[in-house]
């Protein structure tokens, strides 16, 4: 379909849609970020886990997904256009050589515009009740000491509607769930300020712990649960 996406599934008006910035660690043949080849495998290239679950979602829970086809190494699709994270030069104390005096202009062209505008497109055409945006998060950062036990993380800015819906249910699994935690969707929410605050949309924000999404069989039981959480949230928003 794209470089830059794929989208699987129809979306239906006025149903749920999953949204997936950090789903690949695909870097294009001609882009070379000068870093060990197993980088790409962690979590500063892609958001483990985050794919094959989007992927069950839209096949086994008729909730179709807007997914990221490239590293967020070579372009961070959930930034600011002006953000000096859009093309990092360093993450999680890993240098990226490769970014250093790269065109941002041309990746900005290449990848960050055409992946909003499909997005933005794609919305507007189905008008979803729900967006469901999908990441996931280390249990520990390489420059921090700090642990971050929650099971799952709830994001947002200023629209709190379905993330007060949210919790409870979550907690009612028997999860340890952050409270906009492992960090605040107030300063890192990029796509959900853009597509869903900025019209008004309602969206669920979820950030899962990667040592939960290893196996085929993690990603069906978040699968499950998140269909669950976000039919149950849809129908208390209508």
């Amino acid at each position: 379909m794209s470089e830059v996406f794929r989208q699987i599934g129809t979306p239906q008006r006025g149903g749920i849609v999953c949204v997936v910035d950090h789903a690949s660690n695909r870097v294009p043949a001609d882009i070379t970020l000068g870093i060990p080849a197993h980088l790409l495998h962690e979590h500063i290239a892609v958001d483990i886990g985050t794919e094959a679950i989007a992927e069950l979602l839209a096949r086994d829970h008729a909730i179709p997904a807007h997914i990221a086809a490239v590293s967020r190494l070579v372009c961070d699709l959930n930034r600011e256009e002006t953000a000096p994270g859009l093309v990092p030069e360093a993450s999680d104390g890993h240098p990226i050589p490769g970014n250093v005096g790269a065109d941002r202009e041309a990746r900005l062209d290449r990848f960050h515009r055409p992946y909003h505008t499909a997005l933005a497109q794609w919305l507007t055409a189905s008008e979803p009740t729900l967006i469901l945006s999908l990441h996931s998060f280390t249990p520990r950062l390489e420059t921090s000491d700090a642990a971050r036990p929650w099971h799952v993380g709830v994001l947002y800015n200023q629209d709190e509607r379905a993330a007060r819906i949210a919790i409870p249910l979550l907690e009612a699994q028997g999860l340890n769930v952050g409270d906009n935690l492992p960090y605040s969707g107030r300063d890192l929410n990029y796509t959900m300020n853009r597509h869903a605050e900025g019209e008004g949309r309602p969206y669920l924000g979820v950030e899962l712990r990667q040592d939960l999404t290893q196996t085929p069989a993690d990603h069906s039981r978040w699968a499950a649960i998140l269909a669950d959480i976000a039919q149950r949230v849809a129908s208390a928003l209508r």
